[in-house]
């Protein structure tokens, strides 16, 4: 049973691997969908799923609004702000009219085409996209200059203006929506990518350039003592002859056993792993759940191609929140509004508006908001008595009236419990001077 178990866990692993790499070959901008992949690769939907989730954790694949799932270029990581014409194709929901061999090509800006001919080529320059309706002297003007085109409302381009297209290889696309919408799904899918370039991920802290110690399954105590004296490190990952991690070992394992015996009879097997394409945060809850703390990193083959440590993620989690932000979430808006203040006690609070921006289908501060506001107050709280970041166990919150919009929220947290690794805090929600919510936070923290 144990073996057939380990047949089937290596079928799947192959399978995996083939679907990511069918994916990899798509074009960027094509769709993806669990039906299809599952059709195409003959697998069943939740292999497909599992392996959809893992390939945009790789940034192989990405879901946009609108659109779903759609295959997106991830060679460069430095041009996540800059869209290609083939990913615009799959944002508006489009088709490719002419100039399909530019698809691969960045845009550096978009134009709106709502004004004369004449005004409107003073603002067009190479690689830019004019988002125009039926105009057919701007398609042919715009492809002139060497800045591609998207026709909207549903129009078609004449076969000069395509053939242009083809020749320049310029795209020239065509989308059912109108300007405004089409205008709208373009910025919020570049806002996107500003967040996105700011979440830090392994691959940013990783130091590709050093080799990265490890041992052999086949190797034994005294080969794993002899790595130790030589590179003065205390935990190492074990790897097959693929390189591919398949256990974990510490000095502390190695602890009372012969130097003959075998690394493999000593080693912590089946090792959490990440990869490059994880962000630092995700690394870091894992290592604080999973109590690690050298966590391998492997490539899209699985392959072990570096480590990171607690110390590494802790160091890039604290430049994180000293850098500037270029695209604010829903999250930053709502924290960005709160301040701190201090009660003639010193008793500790935060204090801000229940805009509308943040209220529910009902009229009232929505539930989500409140909860992620009372997170936000004990992260607060805790970081003024100078310990790390937290990682939440548990969040219970006792809605006791609902918070009218315009009233002024302020929460005070309180810490019942702090220890080095775990932290219980109580936060009171007060909407002009009346109790509305309660909640009690207990979370691990995470420090070196």
């Amino acid at each position: 049973m144990r073996r057939e178990a380990g047949m089937a866990e290596a079928d799947f692993s192959t399978k995996h691997e083939q679907l990511i790499a069918y994916m990899e070959k798509l074009e960027v901008g094509a769709r993806v969908s669990v039906r299809k992949i599952a059709q195409a690769m003959d697998v069943s939907e939740g292999t497909a799923y599992r392996a959809i989730k893992d390939a945009e954790a790789r940034g192989i694949v990405s879901t946009k609004l609108r659109t779903g799932t759609v295959r997106v270029d991830s060679s460069k990581r430095e041009k996540i702000d800059r869209l290609t014409f083939g990913e615009i194709v799959a944002i508006v929901d489009g088709q490719v009219l002419g100039g399909e061999a530019g698809l691969g090509k960045p845009l550096s800006k978009f134009v709106i085409g709502a004004m004369q001919l004449e005004a409107m080529m003073g603002y067009i320059e190479p690689d830019n996209l004019l988002i125009v309706g039926n105009r057919e002297k701007a398609h042919l003007s715009a492809l002139s200059l060497g800045a591609g085109v998207l026709v909207t409302g549903g129009f078609g381009a004449t076969p000069e203006a395509v053939a242009l297209a083809d020749r320049l290889e310029l795209p020239i696309l065509s989308s059912a929506y109108d300007t405004f919408t089409v205008a709208a799904l373009i910025n919020r899918a570049i806002y996107d990518r500003l967040i996105k370039k700011q979440i830090v991920l392994v691959a940013d802290i990783m130091n590709a350039d050093e080799p990265v110690a490890s041992l052999p399954e086949e190797a034994t105590v005294a080969d794993a003592m002899a790595v130790i004296e030589q590179t003065n490190h205390n935990r190492f990952p074990v790897v097959d002859r693929e390189r591919r991690p398949v256990g974990m070992v510490t000095t502390k394992d190695l602890i009372g056993a012969s130097p003959a015996e075998p690394i493999a009879e000593r080693m912590t097997p089946q090792p959490k792993t990440c990869t490059p394409q994880t962000s630092v945060a995700t690394a870091g809850h894992r290592m604080v759940a999973e109590s690690i703390e050298l966590l391998p990193v492997v490539d899209a083959e699985g392959r072990l191609s570096g480590v990171i440590s607690r110390k590494d993620v802790l160091q890039a989690m604290q430049q994180i929140q000293h850098q500037p932000q270029n695209g604010e979430t829903l999250e930053d808006q709502i924290r960005r509004r709160f301040v701190s203040g201090q009660e003639a006690d010193g008793r500790l609070y935060y204090e801000g508006p229940a805009e509308a921006l943040f209220s529910s289908p009902m009229g009232h501060l929505s539930e989500g908001v409140l909860a992620g506001l009372v997170h936000h107050a004990a992260a607060r709280a805790l970081r003024d008595h100078r310990r790390g970041n937290l990682i939440a166990d548990s969040q219970s919150v006792y809605y006791l009236a609902p918070v009218e919009i315009d009233q002024t929220l302020r929460l005070y947290p309180e810490l019942i419990e702090l220890s080095r690794k775990f932290c219980k805090i109580e936060i009171q929600v007060y909407a002009d001077g009346r109790k509305v919510a309660q909640s009690m936070l207990t979370a691990r923290l995470m420090e070196p």
